[in-house]
């Protein structure tokens, strides 16, 4: 891994996109002809939406947002049971030996 990249890249936005279904054959080839290229990647396909459909897009980042955020808060609780259930263990220990 380059030591001077400051973001992870996700291997799945490089991936050429088959079309294995009715809608991806129309956006595959959507995509393909607006690039001008055949193998049509997840990041090219992003890169069009971005420019021809940012409200799906949109949708789809603040509803993946929304689900990051609520995970974190669920993960916050369940950690400051575990602490505190830890600490009052430790000081039932410490009185007790």
């Amino acid at each position: 891994m380059n030591e001077n990249k400051t973001e992870e890249e996700n291997p799945q936005i490089k991936k050429v996109v088959f079309k294995d279904t009715e809608l991806k054959k129309m956006i595959v080839d959507f995509v393909g002809t607006t690039h001008d290229e055949e193998n049509v990647t997840v990041e090219m396909i992003v890169e069009t939406m971005a420019k021809e459909f940012p409200e799906f897009l949109l949708a789809v980042a603040e509803e993946n947002w929304i689900r990051g955020y609520q995970q974190a808060l669920i993960d916050a609780e369940e950690d400051e049971h575990f602490f505190t259930k830890t600490d009052q263990a430790t000081a039932h220990d410490k009185v007790h030996n």
